[in-house]
């Protein structure tokens, strides 16, 4: 009967041990929020082919415990409706990574540039509140060009990449005044224009394959940091 409780003792202790470290490896990890619009959801993809969960599962193969992220992104939103969505979910401000990738829709829509501007830096403000205070969490991505895509041909293409590039140049100052990292991946969507398999099936947005590109970019800029 001794034999029988002590087993058991030693199988809750076990248990608990086992709890506790548990736990230690998941608060050791890197909380990660991604903010954003089509482009970080993964529109027509599967959300673990978006580049954020690409970004997680790479970076845990280094042995850098990056989770899963929290995606507050939707396709076709343009700055309003993603800081409406922040206001809505209220994050709490304790990220390790905070990314932000916005303006597409306000191009696309034929907002004011200047409405865009005001609204960025207050979402990058944001992304540094959320990212605890601290401008090295955070990473901010250009805004790709789908002029080249085969959704825009008969469209302005001369006039989409004429704005967007007015747009990058806006966010990549704004980084730049914040002290937060830029990374510039509007090059790499433009290699769609000669590979499809760059694209989903809607012909518009990024496949696993393009997702892939900014990832490796990511990660050769950004330098991520161990617990």
């Amino acid at each position: 009967m001794l034999y029988i409780r002590n087993r058991i003792l030693g199988f809750f202790i076990l248990l608990a041990l086992g709890y506790s470290f548990c736990c230690t490896a998941q608060n050791d990890s890197i909380s990660f929020l991604a903010l954003g619009d089509s482009y970080t959801e993964g529109t027509s993809e599967l959300r673990i082919n978006s580049w954020p969960f690409q970004l997680s599962a790479q970076l845990r193969k280094k042995k850098i415990p990056l989770k899963d992220p929290k995606v507050i992104a939707r396709v076709g939103w343009t700055t309003s409706d993603l800081l409406e969505a922040i206001a809505s979910e209220n994050p709490k401000p304790n990220y390790d990574l905070v990314s932000l990738c916005i303006g597409v829709n306000n191009q696309f829509r034929g907002q004011s540039f200047e409405k865009f501007q005001q609204e960025f830096s207050i979402l990058l403000e944001k992304s540094i509140s959320l990212a605890q205070g601290n401008p090295k969490n955070v990473i901010v991505l250009s805004i790709p060009d789908y002029s080249v895509t085969p959704y825009a041909r008969f469209k302005d293409t001369s006039r989409i990449a004429k704005e967007l590039e007015a747009y990058n140049s806006y966010i990549k100052k704004e980084a730049a005044t914040k002290k937060v990292s830029f990374i510039e991946i509007t090059k790499i969507s433009r290699n769609a224009r000669v590979n499809p398999y760059l694209l989903t099936q809607d012909s518009l947005h990024p496949s696993k394959k393009m997702y892939k590109a900014w990832v490796k970019k990511i990660s050769k800029e950004f330098k991520f940091q161990k617990p």
